[in-house]
């Protein structure tokens, strides 16, 4: 029976270019990061087509997570080895692709830490996570600047070798966290309770019902956490709007 893979701690790192961020990905997938324990966002991936329509701050993601294959064929192989890609917009930073779980992430959790923080914008997200205020402004910066930012979920007992691995490749600025991205549920959600605190805190009680039934129902059907969790904000998205705290509590009109 193959080891079932523990991730405990976040490395962080930012890469200048892109060609690094494509080998740095393969190498942590060769030494048996999963996927699903990668992400990375950036605002200067190299693409022969334009893409157009990015959202308003308020949305900050509209329309849910493209699939990795699409994005993929758009922006460099390597993106359609992470499980998620979406578009999206930031205070200070303006439109990125993020990649894996991040992208779930601010699809529901942290926007309301973007909408409710008088366009603090990616400094406030990312130590919603956890980071230190100082490094995530450096990460900020850098990302407006053009360079990329990518994120390692690892097991404790291997943080050193894969920060050697992350530095060997270029990276810089790199932090560890003790602490993995949130996912929603251990497996399915039998209650409310059952929510992680950061998906809870930004729904309402009808709007958790919403999310609940959701998130199962395709779980149940795909077993893909990843796609469960994507679906699930949608059908949030689909039924209510965001307060003036982040919190999606109003139902729409005609719903």
């Amino acid at each position: 029976m193959p080891e079932v893979y523990q991730a405990e701690r976040t490395i962080s790192t930012v890469f200048k270019e892109q060609k690094q961020v494509d080998d740095v990905i393969r190498r942590l997938l060769d030494r048996g990061v999963p996927r699903d324990h990668i992400s990375i966002m950036g605002r200067n991936f190299q693409s022969e087509t334009r893409i157009a329509g990015f959202i308003t701050k308020r949305d900050v993601i509209l329309g849910g997570l493209r699939t990795g294959a699409i994005f993929g064929s758009l922006f460099g192989s390597f993106l359609s080895l992470l499980t998620g890609v979406g578009v999206l917009f930031i205070p200070f930073v303006g439109p990125i692709v993020a990649a894996g779980p991040i992208s779930a992430l601010l699809l529901g959790a942290a926007s309301g830490a973007i909408a409710g923080s008088a366009g603090a914008g990616l400094v406030s997200v990312l130590t919603t996570l956890g980071m230190p205020e100082d490094k995530a402004a450096i990460y900020q910066t850098r990302l407006q600047a053009g360079e990329f930012l990518l994120l390692a979920e690892v097991p404790s007992d291997r943080a050193g070798e894969f920060q050697l691995l992350l530095e060997s490749a270029g990276g810089e600025e790199i932090s560890t966290i003790d602490k993995t991205l949130a996912r929603p549920c251990p497996g399915p959600c039998n209650s409310p309770e059952d929510l992680s605190p950061e998906v809870r805190s930004h729904l309402s009680p009808d709007a958790q019902s919403t999310f609940i039934e959701r998130y199962n129902n395709v779980l149940n059907e795909t077993t893909d956490e990843f796609t469960a969790e994507q679906a699930a904000w949608e059908a949030v998205h689909q039924k209510f709007d965001e307060d003036d705290n982040g919190v999606w509590s109003k139902v729409k009109v005609g719903v």
